[in-house]
C-alpha cells in the first residue's frame, strides 16, 4: 500500500483531522510490553504519559517516572522527589522499598532505557502513517527541520524536537505521536556500536535518509566505513533509502545483501552516476542556483544559501521531495522559505536589565516545554514572560491546544504571557495566566512598553511566520558586533565527562570563580546546580553573594575570604577556606558577633608544597589544639592544592604531596576525633592521580574544555567561541603602512581587514604583527601591525572575503590553546582577560 499521496491531493489533508486519539497504557499492558513484573500495584489508573526528569513534571495525572541509570546520572535518586510531587506510578530497574510509597505502582524491570525504548516502539506501531528516518554524521537536524518546513502544508508532522536524537532522545519524539499525524520525521544519531538497531525498532522508518558520513563519533569506530555501517541500519526494513553518492561508504554498506529489499535515490554534488546530480552550481551572495539532471530530466533550483554545508542539505532535501513526487517549481517555492536552523536557544542581553532567550523559529508544545525548563533554569529569580505565538498543526482543536498550553505555563510558574496570534485572540477569555493577547507581531511592537519588562527573562518563542525576530531585534540589548558564544551543551558534556572518571561516591566541586573563568559565573552556576553539582568554588565572598542573590542554593566554599567580609559569608551561608591561624581568629570573631547559632562549616587549606596559602606540616600540631579550644565551628573538609598534578615530569613531587597529605589528614581527624571530607585532585589530577580522589574532587578549566593532557583535550568539546565581524576592508599598495607606529608595511598589494576587536575587549597586544591569527572563512589569516584598544586589522589578501563577514578568535577552529600559546600564555590568562564589555550569548539545545 503506497500511503504517500500525490502532489495534487496532499492540500487536502491539513485540515481533516478529529480529536486525537491519546493512548493510555494499563498496568498489565505496561509489563507485557517492558518484560517487567509489579511489585506493587496500588491503583488501576492508565499510564499515557511518562517522565525522566523529576524536575520536570508538568502533569501528575496519567504519568509514569521511569529512573534510568546512566553513566553520570542515576534516576532512583530522584523517585521520592518524584513521589512526593505527586507521581503514582514508576518503572525502575533497582529494588525500592515498597512501603515507602503508599498508593504507588511500581514495576521492575531489567533495563530502564530498553524498557522506556520498548514502550516508544509499541506507540509507534499503533500508527499506521509514513516515517522517515534521518541520520548521518552532520546536518541531520537541519535537513529534519527543512522538511517539516517543506511538508508542513502538506502533512501534520510529528518531528523530532530539536536534536532529539539519543537512546532516550529518540523515544521521547516517538511518544509525541497521535492520531492525527500524516506523516513522522525522525532523527537518530549514536556515538557506539550497536546502538542503531535499538533506534531502528523505535523509528521503523518507511523512507531512509543518510546524509552525508565525516568525523563525528568516529572514536568509537576503526574509519568511516564502519561508522557507516552501524548508521545504515536505522534502514534494515526500510522500504526506500535516499543518500549521497559523495560519500564511497555509504555506498559500499547500502551494496551489501540486507539492504537490497529497498529502492535506492542517490544524489551527488559530484558523481554523475548518481540518479539526481548537479553539474553546475552557482553561488553567489546569499543564493545560489543549481542546474542539473534528475531522472534524465533536466531541473534547476535556487536555494537561498551560498555555504556548501547548506547546499547540500538542500539538495537532500530536493532529492526527497522529488522522490515523494513534487513537481520543481513547487519544490523551487518550498525552497525560498527556507532559513537557517537556530540549533541551540541564545540567550541574549535584553534592554532594560532584562535577559532575551531567542527561540524565535519554531512552535510546537514540546520544544515549548524544553524552552520552559531552560528559562526556569536561566530565570535567577527574574520575572518570567513568554511571548509565544499561535501553535499550528498540533492536532488539536484552538480551545483544547490553549488549554494544553496554559497548563503548561502554569506548571511552569510563568509570570506573563504575550500572546500573539488569531487564535489567542479568538479565545483570550480562556486564558487564566496573567497576559496580553495581539493579533500580530506588528501590533505587539507598536504598543511595546519597555519599562514593563525591566529587570525580567523573556522566552520569546514563535512560528516563523510571525517574524519573531523583529521583537528579538528590538528588545535585544545593542552591543558592538564582537561576542563569546558559550555552549552550554558543551559545558554539560565536559562536566559529565570528569563525572564519569569519579570513583562511586566522589562528590565534585567545581570552580565558578573570576566571572565564571570569564564565561559568566551565575549562568555557569546554574548550569551546575541543575545538574546537581555538590559544590561550587569563588575566589571571594562578593562572587559568592551575588550567586547566592541570582537564587543559587548550592554549597559554595570562599577561597580567598576578606576578614572584612566575613560577616557577610555568614549572612548568605557561604563556607570560608581557614588557611591560616589569623584567618581563624578572625572567623571565629565574626560569627560569635553574629546571630548565627550551632556549627558553621569551614574548609581547612594544608600547604604541602604549593607554598601559596594554606597551614604547613610543622603546624599541624598548633592547628589542632586551636581547632579543639575553637566552638562553634564545623570542619567541613580539608584539603590542599596540587602544584603539578598535569606535568609528568613532576609526578614524584605531587606524590610526595598527597603522601603528606594523607598523613597530615589523618592525624587531624584521629586528634580531632571528627570526620570531614578531603580533597586534593584538580582538574589534572582527576584522571592522573584517580587512586587520590578522596571524597571530592575539583573541577576547573576542564569544565570550559581545556586539558593539558593531549588524549582527554581530544575528548572534551569547545565551550567558548570569541568571535566578530569584519567592519572594512582596504586595498593597499606596496610601501603602505597600517596602525601605530607604522609596524606593518606592505611588501605588495594587500588587502586589510579591520575588525572591532582590541586588547580593551582581551585580545593580548603581544599578539601583533603576526605573532597571532584568526579565522575568516575558514582559513587563518595572520594579525597585521600592532593589535590597537578596540581594533585590529588582519591581512586577507587572496581571500574572498566581505565586509560583515563572521571572524573567529578562538573556537572549534582555532583553540583556546592555540591562542595561549600564540600569546605565550595559559587558556586561563586568556578566558579571564576577556572584557565583560564583550557581550556573552548562551547557547543550549
Amino acid at each position: 500500500m503506497n500511503l504517500w499521496k500525490s502532489a495534487s491531493t496532499k492540500k487536502t489533508i491539513r485540515n481533516q483531522f478529529n480529536h486525537p486519539q491519546i493512548l493510555a497504557y494499563s498496568t498489565q499492558q505496561l509489563a507485557n510490553i517492558t518484560g517487567g513484573n509489579w511489585i506493587q500495584i496500588a491503583h488501576d489508573g492508565l499510564v499515557s504519559g511518562f517522565c525522566l526528569d523529576s524536575r520536570k513534571i508538568t502533569s501528575t495525572a496519567q504519568t509514569a517516572f521511569i529512573a534510568i541509570s546512566g553513566k553520570n546520572h542515576d534516576g532512583h535518586k530522584y523517585i521520592e522527589y518524584a513521589y512526593r510531587n505527586g507521581i503514582r506510578t514508576f518503572i525502575t530497574e533497582k529494588k525500592i522499598e515498597a512501603a515507602g510509597y503508599t498508593g504507588a505502582n511500581i514495576l521492575i524491570v531489567n533495563n530502564a532505557t530498553e524498557a522506556f525504548q520498548k514502550i516508544a516502539s509499541h506507540h509507534r506501531h499503533q500508527f499506521n502513517l509514513p516515517v522517515i528516518g534521518i541520520t548521518g554524521s552532520n546536518g541531520k537536524t537541519i535537513v529534519k527541520e527543512w522538511l517539516n518546513t517543506m511538508l508542513s502544508e502538506d502533512y501534520r508532522i510529528a518531528r523530532s524536537p530539536r536534536s532529539y536524537n539519543s537512546q532516550i532522545g529518540v523515544p521521547l519524539s516517538v511518544l509525541n505521536l497521535d492520531s492525527n499525524h500524516t506523516l513522522g520525521i525522525f532523527e537518530a544519531g549514536i556515538s557506539q556500536k550497536d546502538e542503531m538497531s535499538k533506534l531502528e525498532k523505535v523509528i521503523d522508518p518507511k523512507i531512509g535518509v543518510l546524509v552525508n558520513i565525516g568525523n563525528a563519533h568516529l572514536e568509537s569506530f576503526i574509519n568511516k566505513q564502519e561508522l557507516a555501517d552501524e548508521k545504515a541500519r536505522l534502514f534494515l526494513h526500510a522500504d526506500t533509502i535516499i543518500y549521497s553518492a559523495d560519500y564511497p561508504e555509504i555506498s559500499n554498506t547500502l551494496s551489501k545483501p540486507e539492504y537490497q529489499h529497498a529502492a535506492k535515490i542517490s544524489w551527488s554534488l559530484k558523481n554523475n552516476s548518481a540518479q539526481l546530480t548537479f553539474s553546475e552550481i552557482r553561488k553567489l551572495t546569499v543564493y545560489s542556483e543549481l542546474s542539473g539532471q534528475w531522472k534524465s530530466e533536466k531541473i534547476s533550483f535556487i536555494v537561498p544559501f551560498s555555504d556548501d554545508a547548506s547546499i547540500e542539505n538542500c539538495v537532500c532535501c530536493i532529492a526527497i521531495m522529488l522522490h515523494l513526487g513534487y513537481a520543481t517549481d513547487v519544490i523551487n517555492e518550498r525552497l525560498s522559505r527556507l532559513a537557517p536552523v537556530a540549533m541551540r536557544l541564545e540567550v541574549l542581553s535584553g534592554i532594560n536589565h532584562s535577559v532575551i532567550i531567542n527561540d524565535s523559529y519554531s512552535s510546537d508544545l514540546h520544544s515549548l516545554e524544553i524552552a520552559l525548563d531552560f528559562l526556569n533554569q536561566q530565570s535567577h529569580g527574574r520575572k518570567k514572560i513568554v511571548i509565544l505565538s499561535d501553535i499550528a498543526q498540533s492536532g488539536l482543536a484552538s480551545k483544547e491546544l490553549l488549554e494544553r498550553v496554559q497548563e503548561i505555563l502554569l506548571s511552569k510558574k510563568i509570570s506573563e504571557l504575550v500572546a500573539i496570534g488569531p487564535s489567542f485572540v479568538e479565545n483570550a477569555s480562556l486564558l487564566k495566566v496573567p497576559h496580553q493577547v495581539f493579533s500580530g507581531t506588528t501590533e505587539y511592537l507598536q504598543s511595546l512598553q519597555q519599562e514593563n519588562l525591566s529587570d525580567s527573562i523573556i522566552l520569546i518563542k514563535g512560528a516563523r511566520d510571525f517574524k519573531f525576530e523583529k521583537i528579538v531585534d528590538r528588545l535585544q540589548e545593542q552591543a558592538h558586533d564582537t561576542v563569546l558564544e558559550i555552549d552550554l551543551n558543551a559545558m554539560t558534556h565536559n562536566l559529565n565527562y570528569f563525572r564519569a572518571k569519579l570513583k562511586p561516591g566522589v562528590k565534585m566541586m567545581v570552580m565558578v570563580k573570576a566571572f565564571g573563568y570569564g564565561s559568566g559565573a551565575i549562568e555557569v552556576s546554574k548550569l551546575l546546580e541543575f545538574n546537581q553539582v555538590d559544590y561550587l568554588a569563588v575566589a571571594y565572598a562578593d562572587e559568592g553573594v551575588a550567586l547566592r542573590r541570582s537564587g543559587v542554593s548550592v554549597p559554595i566554599m570562599v577561597m580567598n575570604p576578606d576578614h572584612h567580609s566575613f560577616g557577610s559569608i555568614i549572612r548568605h551561608n557561604l563556607e570560608p577556606e581557614i588557611y591560616s591561624f589569623r584567618t581563624l581568629r578572625l572567623f571565629q570573631e565574626a560569627l560569635h558577633a553574629s546571630s548565627f547559632t550551632g556549627d558553621y562549616p569551614i574548609h581547612i587549606k594544608l600547604d604541602t608544597g604549593m607554598h601559596r596559602l594554606g597551614f604547613e606540616a610543622g603546624e599541624a600540631d598548633k592547628l589542632c589544639r586551636e581547632l579543639e579550644l575553637s566552638s562553634g565551628l564545623k570542619i567541613q573538609s580539608v584539603f590542599t592544592h596540587l602544584a603539578a598534578s598535569d606535568s609528568s615530569s613532576f609526578d614524584s613531587f605531587t606524590k610526595d604531596q598527597l603522601g603528606l597529605f594523607e598523613q597530615l589528614t589523618t592525624e587531624i581527624s584521629k586528634r580531632l576525633k571528627v570526620d570531614f571530607m578531603r580533597h586534593a585532585a584538580n582538574t589534572g589530577g582527576i584522571q592522573r592521580f584517580s587512586e587520590s580522589q578522596y571524597d571530592m574532587v575539583r573541577l576547573g578549566i576542564g569544565l570550559y574544555g581545556v586539558s593539558a593532557d593531549e588524549s582527554e583535550q581530544s575528548q572534551l568539546q569547545t565551550v567558548g567561541t570569541l568571535k566578530t565581524i569584519i567592519s572594512q576592508i582596504k586595498h593597499i599598495q606596496q610601501g603602505d603602512s597600517v596602525g601605530y607606529s607604522r609596524r606593518f608595511i606592505a611588501e605588495k598589494p594587500t588587502t586589510i581587514a579591520t575588525i572591532p576587536l582590541g586588547y580593551a575587549d582581551g585580545l593580548r597586544r603581544n599578539l601583533s604583527s603576526g605573532a597571532g591569527s584568526v579565522i575568516i572563512n575558514n582559513q587563518k589569516c595572520k594579525i597585521a601591525g600592532n593589535v590597537c584598544m578596540d581594533m585590529t586589522m588582519v591581512d586577507i589578501t587572496g581571500l574572498e572575503a566581505n565586509e560583515g563577514d563572521e571572524v573567529i578568535i578562538f573556537g572549534a577552529q582555532q583553540s583556546l590553546n592555540e591562542i595561549a600559546h600564540q600569546c605565550g600564555t595559559i587558556p586561563y590568562e586568556i578566558l579571564t582577560s576577556i572584557s565583560q564589555r564583550v557581550k556573552r550569548i548562551y547557547l543550549s539545545e
